[in-house]
C-alpha cells in the first residue's frame, strides 16, 4: 500500500504490518495508509477477516511530534477509527510494545485486540494540554466503564497488559511475534474462537457518582490546569449516542488545542529533547562504569543511590567512619524507597549493595573509577584540596567532577594537571528522584568529558543541561535573583506567606519561603555570607533570613523556619513577624499592600530578567534550556512552558515597561536587561531564539 503501511494476504485473511519506524507514529503517511488498505479489502471478497499489527519494535506509541505545530492533513486519525469500527468485515488489532493514545485509539477502533505481553497502554495526551481526540474518551468508556476511563484519562497513566485485560481494554494478553500472532488470531476469528463486536456498539452504563467525583477532585488538586476538566466533560459525553458523543470530544479537543496550556506543555515536552543538542554532542564519550562519590551527606548519598539504581559499580568516600556509617545508612534507606516505589525489585536490592557498592575513608580507593564525583559542602578552598589530592590517585582518562552549586569549575580545574578533564556535574536534591542535572563546561573541558556527561546523565534518567560558568550556573543564578524580590516584598509589607500563596497561585507547588524551609535555611545563609565582601553598598539587603538562622532555625530540619513544623501542617512563626517589624523600623519602612497579581508580577519579572542576562552573557545556550532547567529543577508550573515561554505570553515591550516602572523604586535591583531591551525594540520573542 505504502512505505508505512503494508498489506499481506493469506487466503482469506489480510495482514496489515504498520512500518513507521522507530516508534510507528500514527503520521499522516500511516493514517493514509491504514485508510488506503481498509478500502482496499473491504472492496477485496476474497478477505474476511483482517489483522492489524506494528513492525518492529512496537504498535503505535502515539502521535507524531514531528507534526506538532503543523497544519492537521486528512484523513485525520478519528477518521480512521470510525471507519474501520464500521467495516463489514472483522479487523483486529494485534498490540505489542507500546500502544499509547492515538495508537491505543486505533486499537479500540478495531473488532477485538490482542495484547502481547509486555504491551503498555494508556492516554498520556493530558499531558500535553490535551485530550485523546480520535475516540478515546467515548470507547474506553463503552469497554471500562466510566470510573476506569476517567482514571486513565485525566491522569495519563499506564498500565501494562494484565492490567488491560483486567480493565476490558484488551480481550486475551498471549506471546510470540506480532506477525505470528496476528495471523493466528485472525484465523481464530474465522473459526469463531475468537469474538469480535464493535465497540461503538457497545452501551455505557452511566455513572453520575464517578464524573462528578472526578470532576470535584481535580477542581481540588489541579484546579489550574485545563485539559484534565475537559478530559471529564468528553468522558460524561459517553453516555450520548456515539456519534453525538464522537462529535463532542472533537469540540472539546479544539477547545483544548487553543489553551495556552497546551502550548506550554507542548514546550515543555520538547524541551527534554532540545536540551541535548550541544556543540560537543559529535564527541565520543568515555566509558562509565565504576564511579566515586566523595561525601556521604544528603547530596552524595542520593547521588550514588541513582547509580546504583542505574546499574553502575559505586565508591562511596568520606573522612570518617562514623560519616561513612551514615552515608550508608542512608544509600541503604533510598533504596528500599526505590523498592516500595516499584523501581527496585527486593531480591535485586542485596545483590546492588553486596556487587556494585564499596564504602571506604581512603581516598586511594579510587584509583581505577573512571568518574570521581566531589559532592562535600561549599567551601572553595577544600573542593580544591579534594582535587588536588585526587589528580594524583586517579588513572588517565578519569573525569573529576565536582557537584558544586555555585562555586568556580576553572578555579577547580586549575588546580590539576588534567583541566580538560574536569567538570560540574550538578544534581538537584534528592539526587535520585530529581531529574535536573546541569552539566557545568569549564573553559578547557574537553568535547568527550562534555559528551559524558549527557551520557551519564541519560544512563541516570535525567534531563542534562549545558551551563557555562558562573556564580550559580543557570538555575542558582537565576534563583539568587529573583529569590530577593520575594524579601523585598516582604520588607515592603507582604508577609511571607502571602507571598508563597500568591506564587502557589500562580501554579509552583511551593512558595519560595516554603521553599526555603524545605531546603535548608543555613545553605542561603551560607551563600550570602560568602557574597558579603562583594555585596555592592547600594544593594537593598533584607536579613530576616539571617536573624532566623541566628536562632539555629534552619527550616524543617530544625523544626522552624519561616514556618513552625511538628503539627498537622506548617503554621507562620510567630517570631519571623517581629524580625520583619524591626529590619522595617530600622530602614523606616512603612507597609504597604500588594495583590496576589502584584506579587506574582515582580517576582516573575525578576525571573525572566536575570534569565535574559543569562542567555546574552552566554551561559546557557537557548532560552529553551533555561526553560528546562526550571521545569526539571526547580518546579516552575509545567503548563506554563518556563519562564522564558511564559516570557513570550507577556511580550518584552510589557517587560520593559514593568522593569522601569519598578526601578522608580529600586534602580540598582531593576536594571532592563539589554537581550529585552533589544526585544522590545524590533519585536521578536524568546522563542525565535531557540
Amino acid at each position: 500500500m505504502s512505505d508505512a503501511v503494508h498489506i499481506e494476504r493469506a487466503g482469506p485473511i489480510a495482514l496489515v504490518a504498520i512500518q513507521n519506524p522507530p516508534v510507528n507514529a500514527a503520521s499522516h503517511a500511516v493514517r493514509e495508509g491504514l485508510w488506503n488498505a481498509v478500502e482496499t479489502l473491504d472492496a477485496d471478497s476474497d478477505v474476511k477477516v483482517i489483522a492489524v499489527y506494528g513492525s518492529g519494535r512496537t504498535f503505535i506509541a502515539g502521535a507524531d511530534i514531528r507534526e506538532f505545530g503543523k497544519p492537521p492533513q486528512e484523513p485525520m486519525l478519528g477518521r480512521v477509527c470510525s471507519k474501520m469500527e464500521t467495516l463489514g468485515k472483522p479487523i483486529i488489532a494485534v498490540c505489542h510494545g507500546n500502544a499509547l493514545g492515538g495508537g491505543l485509539e486505533t486499537a479500540l477502533g478495531c473488532h477485538a485486540r490482542v495484547a502481547i505481553d509486555g504491551l503498555t497502554v494508556g492516554f498520556p495526551e493530558v499531558t500535553l494540554g490535551i485530550l485523546p481526540g480520535a475516540g478515546g474518551t467515548q470507547r474506553a468508556p463503552r469497554l471500562t466503564g466510566i470510573k476506569a476511563a476517567l482514571d486513565l484519562i485525566t491522569t495519563g497513566k499506564r498500565v501494562n497488559a494484565q492490567t488491560a485485560l483486567e480493565l476490558g481494554l484488551v480481550d486475551r494478553v498471549t506471546t510470540g511475534d506480532p506477525r505470528d500472532v496476528a495471523l493466528a488470531a485472525a484465523q481464530e476469528v474465522l473459526y469463531g474462537t475468537l469474538k469480535t463486536r464493535a465497540v461503538r456498539d457497545i452501551d455505557v452504563e452511566p455513572d453520575d457518582a464517578a464524573i462528578d467525583a472526578a470532576a470535584k477532585a481535580l477542581a481540588a488538586k489541579q484546579p489550574l490546569l485545563f485539559s484534565p476538566h475537559k478530559c471529564v466533560e468528553a468522558v460524561a459525553a459517553s453516555t450520548m449516542p456515539i456519534d453525538d458523543g464522537l462529535a463532542r470530544e472533537r469540540e472539546l479537543f479544539g477547545e483544548c488545542m487553543e489553551s495556552p496550556q497546551r502550548a506550554g506543555l507542548i514546550h515543555a515536552f520538547f524541551s527534554e529533547r532540545a536540551v541535548t543538542k550541544i556543540p560537543e554532542a559529535g564527541a565520543t564519550p568515555r566509558k562509565i562504569e565504576k564511579i566515586g562519590v566523595i561525601g556521604g551527606g544528603t547530596m552524595g548519598s542520593g547521588i550514588a543511590t541513582a547509580a546504583l539504581l542505574a546499574g553502575l559499580s559505586v565508591r562511596l568516600n568520606e573522612q570518617s567512619s562514623e560519616a561513612l556509617s551514615r552515608g550508608v545508612a542512608t544509600i541503604e534507606k533510598n533504596l528500599e524507597g526505590a523498592v516500595k516505589r516499584g523501581k527496585l525489585a527486593e531480591d535485586k536490592r542485596r545483590a546492588v549493595l553486596d556487587v556494585n557498592f564499596h564504602a571506604s575513608t581512603e581516598l586511594s580507593d579510587f584509583a581505577d573509577v573512571d568518574l570521581v564525583i566531589e559532592a562535600v559542602f561549599e567551601d572553595l578552598d577544600v573542593k580544591k584540596t579534594i582535587f588536588k589530592s585526587l589528580d594524583g590517585i586517579v588513572k588517565d582518562g578519569a573525569i573529576l567532577a565536582s557537584n558544586t552549586s555555585y562555586l568556580d569549575i576553572n578555579a577547580l580545574a586549575a588546580g590539576t594537571s588534567r583541566p580538560a578533564d574536569v567538570m560540574g556535574l550538578h544534581f538537584f536534591s534528592p539526587a535520585h528522584i530529581m531529574r535536573l542535572l546541569e552539566v557545568v563546561v569549564a573553559d578547557k573541558t574537553a568535547p568527550e568529558v562534555v559528551a559524558t556527561g549527557f551520557a551519564l546523565g541519560k544512563k541516570l534518567g535525567k534531563v542534562a543541561v549545558r551551563a557555562g560558568v558562573c556564580d550559580g550556573f543557570i538555575g542558582n543564578r537565576i534563583l539568587s535573583h529573583y529569590r530577593k524580590v520575594a524579601d523585598y516584598l516582604v520588607l515592603d509589607g507582604a508577609t511571607p506567606q502571602e507571598v508563597d500563596a500568591a506564587l502557589e497561585g500562580f501554579g509552583f507547588a511551593m512558595g519560595p519561603f516554603a521553599v526555603s524551609d524545605l531546603a535548608g535555611l543555613d545553605i542561603g545563609w551560607a551563600t550570602r555570607k560568602r557574597q558579603a565582601a562583594f555585596r555592592s553598598n547600594q544593594e537593598r539587603y533584607v536579613s530576616i533570613g539571617d536573624r532566623i538562622c541566628e536562632g539555629g532555625n534552619f527550616g524543617r530540619k530544625t523544626g522552624k523556619g519561616y514556618y513552625v513544623y511538628g503539627g498537622d501542617k506548617p503554621v507562620p512563626n510567630p517570631d519571623v513577624e517581629g524580625f520583619i517589624a524591626a529590619e522595617r523600623a530600622e530602614k523606616g519602612i512603612t507597609a504597604k499592600t500588594f495583590t496576589a497579581d502584584e506579587i506574582v508580577d515582580r517576582y516573575m519579572t525578576a525571573m525572566i530578567a536575570e534569565a535574559a542576562r543569562v542567555l546574552d552573557d552566554g551561559i546557557a545556550l537557548r532560552p529553551i534550556d533555561i526553560d528546562a532547567v526550571f521545569l526539571f529543577g526547580y518546579g516552575f508550573p509545567r503548563f506554563r512552558g518556563g519562564p522564558l515561554h511564559y516570557a513570550d505570553t507577556l511580550g518584552a515591550a510589557e517587560l520593559k515597561r514593568r522593569i522601569e516602572a519598578y526601578a522608580r523604586e529600586d534602580s540598582y535591583f531593576w536594571q532592563v536587561p539589554s537581550l529585552i531591551a533589544q526585544m522590545a525594540e524590533d519585536g521578536t520573542t524568546f522563542a525565535s531564539r531557540n
